[in-house]
């Protein structure tokens, strides 16, 4: 079992800057992709970004490319998700996830643990 626990939302104006955390305790992989996602009142949910644990590379929706950034501290079991220039369109409850197998890194289906979530509101 995995435990994800994400911290950092709240609420800002547009334009604003917020980072999230994602810390991860419990049976840990050699080798995994950890994924943030979103989802806002009456959408789908959609990918936003991931980060391979071991070699750094990352990926991004292209709705916040420029705007975002996925790290990683391994010594902390930690990722993050730096969000600047933040628009209303970006109000969601973010979640982090963590998958240990292969497959497209943007499909939701793909990871097996899921943190509960934070609330990102962006008033403009």
């Amino acid at each position: 079992q995995v435990q994800l626990v994400e911290s950092g939302g709240g609420l800002v104006q547009a334009g604003a800057s917020l980072r999230l955390s994602c810390a991860a305790s419990g049976r840990t992989f050699s080798s995994y992709v950890m994924g943030w996602f979103r989802q806002a009142p009456g959408k789908e949910r959609e990918f936003v970004a991931a980060i391979t644990w071991s070699g750094g590379r990352t990926y991004y929706a292209d709705s916040v490319k420029g705007r975002f950034t996925i790290s990683r501290d391994n010594a902390k079991n930690t990722a993050y998700l730096q969000m600047n220039s933040l628009k209303s369109e970006d109000t969601a409850v973010y979640y982090c996830a963590v998958r240990s197998g292969g497959g497209a890194y943007y499909l939701g289906t793909q990871y097996n643990y899921w943190g509960q979530g934070t609330q990102v509101t962006v008033s403009s």
